[in-house]
């Protein structure tokens, strides 16, 4: 394939952030820019050696050696460029938030799919090298499972860049319609980093303050994810009267993710507030850094730019797709609903014609797994049923090591005794179970000598929990399981053995 001509359609500020990923690239080079200024187009035509320059993209979509556009303009216009870029038959990568609302995503969804194109959602902190790495940490179980995810963004009234006023104006006015300057707008990087570590979100609840009346901060967003029991929270700091170090905009992130097994933490994104290593875990021993991982925030644009040319070149997927956009898209919203409404806000009511009656269904769906009145009278001895499994218990306790999980237990080593109680003509029965090098092994009979945790469980409860009849939360917290020795322990036993 001959080399790919790309049109920069508005080159702000943002657009010297995208150039150097062209700069001495093979597959791919700037052909053509585009901006209402003519001095800027101009200027930066001739900066980035391109061959032309516009200041109506109209023109450019029709100029034949053009076949893709980058479109880096205010969020209200991108709609109409990318509808009209992807008739064009230009391929499409459009700067995040890719648009305004659910209704005009579609719309441009609908437009690529019908024309053939690329089309992208550029962000850039998909790309930066500190999230990628801590994303295959994650994948590859260096921290366990994740249940936790922790953003902090701190903003501050000097540092950096100086923004051009008609950069301000446009962000000023999309924050007086209910798209925030910070949450909004800045925001979407931070969400499309939770939805890239931890997966889709199910829900969300946030407080969006401000302390001059323009910049949406202080903020408190929670939110959690769809898959097991992951949940996210991201603070916003606005400080006017603090300096950021920092070479793009006034303002710097860190990410704390938690799991299981250890902790993992991003330690900047934009700016450096910080002077701790790019990344560092710990995993329950001491810290690991590491120091040579590149960290300027630029390095996260020539990685989205490489994403793009591969993706026409049909080397790789975009990312993000317009799909996957939309989704990023539907959490933001949801996000100010949650501030404007003052309740949780679930992502699906984004779509549903009833949101409230959406909203009442899940809530009512989910409400069928809390405590009811059986669990109740449970609570003080009156309605547990669990002794009808009790003779089941020796045999089920004989199948427990077919459901040990040794990447839960890679580093355990423990001696477990497991008492079963005599109930329902069930003799009182004892084993030991020992976990050493990821490995499980039963023995029935007695319990070790050496135990470093006893359970002492009826026997029909324990046939229960196996069954998942039962929570082993539950029948703790009514008393029928006593712990003697090292409680940690049983948290372990539950996550390798899957109770």
């Amino acid at each position: 394939m001959e080399k790919i001509n790309v049109g920069i359609i508005g080159c702000g500020r943002i657009s010297d952030l995208h150039y150097p990923g062209y700069r001495n690239n093979k597959k791919a080079r700037i052909f053509a820019v585009c901006d209402t200024s003519k001095d800027i187009a101009i200027q930066k035509k001739n900066q980035w050696k391109a061959d032309k320059y516009y200041t109506d993209y109209r023109y450019m979509l029709q100029d034949p050696e053009v076949d893709a556009v980058e479109i880096l303009t205010p969020h209200h216009l991108h709609e109409e460029m990318a509808i009209n870029a992807a008739g064009a038959g230009k391929h499409v990568a459009v700067q995040k938030p890719m648009t305004i609302s659910l209704e005009s995503a579609d719309r441009m969804l609908r437009s690529a799919k019908e024309a053939g194109i690329v089309f992208k959602v550029t962000d850039n902190y998909l790309f930066y090298p500190p999230i990628v790495m801590a994303k295959k940490m994650i994948e590859n179980g260096d921290i366990g499972t994740p249940t936790n995810l922790r953003i902090k963004l701190i903003a501050g009234g000097s540092g950096g860049w100086k923004i051009p006023p008609s950069a301000w104006e446009w962000r000023i006015k999309e924050n007086a319609e209910g798209r925030g300057i910070q949450t909004f707008d800045h925001g979407h990087h931070l969400w499309a980093t939770a939805w890239l570590l931890l997966g889709d979100i199910e829900r969300v609840v946030s407080w969006i303050d401000s302390v001059d009346g323009i910049v949406d901060s202080p903020a408190v967003i929670m939110w959690k994810h769809e898959e097991g029991t992951r949940y996210g929270m991201c603070e916003y700091l606005f400080a006017p009267d603090m300096h950021i170090p920092s070479k793009y905009y006034s303002n710097d992130e860190w990410i704390e993710i938690s799991g299981t097994r250890g902790i993992l933490l991003i330690n900047r994104c934009t700016g450096n507030i910080r002077a701790d290593p790019p990344v560092s875990i710990f995993t329950g021993k001491k810290w690991k850094h590491y120091s040579n991982i590149p960290s300027d925030w630029s390095e996260g644009f020539k990685g989205a730019t490489r994403n793009f040319i591969n993706a026409i070149r049909g080397e790789e997927e975009p990312l993000l797709t317009g799909e996957q956009g939309r989704e990023i898209l539907r959490f933001n919203l949801a996000i100010q609903k949650s501030s404007r409404t003052r309740r949780e806000v679930y992502l699906g009511e984004m779509d549903a014609r009833v949101p409230l009656l959406y909203s009442w269904r899940k809530i009512r769906k989910q409400r069928k797994g809390l405590p009811g009145i059986q669990n109740l009278l449970s609570l003080f001895g009156l309605g547990s049923k669990a002794s009808r499994y009790a003779s089941q218990a020796r045999s089920l306790t004989m199948e427990l090591i077919d459901r040990f999980n040794p990447d839960a237990a890679r580093d355990w080593e423990s001696v477990i005794g497991l008492n079963l109680l005599p109930e329902k003509n069930v003799p009182e029965l004892k084993f030991a179970i020992t976990i050493k090098r990821g490995t499980a092994t039963l023995e029935e009979g007695s319990l070790p000598e050496k135990a470093v945790l006893i359970l002492r469980i009826p026997a029909g409860t324990w046939a229960a929990i196996l069954l998942g009849k039962e929570e082993i939360e539950k029948a703790f917290m009514e008393g029928r399981i006593i712990i003697e020795g090292d409680a940690e322990e049983a948290l372990k036993l539950r996550s390798a053995f899957g109770l």
